[in-house]
């Protein structure tokens, strides 16, 4: 039976966002139950497509991308795939109607990592339009439930957390970004001569994406609100540690929070829903 398949499908992309990410699978997994299979397979496809980028140095990564890509639109066209993950992620595109553009976007930011190495500001814009904030829209299609008003009403929020996600990402990752890979994503800033004054302007933006995306997480629906949340309260708690940490800390080690930590995160965040109290 194919619905084995299917199954088997979106076990393996919970597998891969469990061993990738502690922090997104707790908020997914705080996510009605409902919708954890399509959330993660969004996160199962994004996470493949970042480790042909970031990771496998001893193959093609422009080729590995292209037959990923070719694989995923043909997922989508037939309604199925050998490759589990994608398997997962187009049954997810298809049930939800996730917009083509919105793979497009994310696809077009993979390739940019390829060989784009420093950003000025519209370059910088579309990478994170690509890479963060439509992963974002594809997660909002599912919470939104087919609502269209809905979503459009919610979709700038959306963005700006996953516009802050990721500039928190590049923060968190620096060293190994610039160090190890050769990339300067914050367009203006000089990495070689990172400064007190170059972090707190990345800080400024970041603390008013955080503070947008925060109203729209309030107007969620049920479903999402509280799993969300629970992201948000992780980015921000490492947002806060970050600003906290010098300028030539962030250039030489990866800030992290520790397990314990998120799971005190996790018991206040569930009070604060709980109550009311977003």
């Amino acid at each position: 039976m194919k619905s084995i398949y299917d199954n088997i499908s979106f076990k393996i992309s919970r597998q891969v966002t469990n061993a990738y990410s502690t922090s997104f699978s707790l908020g997914i997994y705080m996510l009605d139950k409902k919708i954890h299979e399509p959330i993660y397979s969004i996160y199962g496809f994004v996470r493949l497509a970042d480790e042909i980028v970031d990771t496998f140095h001893d193959f093609s990564k422009k080729e590995l991308l292209d037959e990923f890509r070719a694989d995923t639109y043909k997922a989508i066209e037939q309604k199925i795939s050998l490759n589990p993950v994608l398997h997962a992620f187009q049954l997810a595109v298809n049930e939800f109607n996730i917009e083509r553009s919105l793979i497009d976007s994310f696809l077009h930011s993979m390739e940019m990592d390829l060989e784009q190495k420093e950003h000025d500001q519209a370059s910088f814009e579309k990478y994170i339009l690509g890479s963060a904030e439509v992963v974002g829209l594809m997660c909002l299609r599912v919470f939104c439930q087919g609502n269209d008003t809905e979503y459009h009403a919610l979709k700038p929020s959306a963005m700006k957390l996953g516009a802050a996600f990721q500039k928190i990402n590049f923060l968190r990752d620096l060293k190994a970004d610039f160090k190890e890979m050769g990339r300067s994503y914050f367009p203006g800033i000089d990495l070689n001569t990172f400064t007190e004054e170059s972090k707190k302007t990345i800080e400024v933006d970041i603390d008013k994406d955080l503070k947008e995306a925060y109203i729209g997480i309030k107007q969620l629906p049920s479903n999402a609100r509280f799993g969300v949340y629970t992201a948000y309260v992780y980015y921000y708690a490492l947002f806060r540690k970050i600003q906290a940490t010098p300028s030539t800390t962030i250039l030489s080690e990866r800030i992290r929070i520790p397990n314990n930590k998120k799971y005190q995160l996790l018991v206040s965040s569930y009070i604060k829903h709980s109550f009311n109290l977003l």
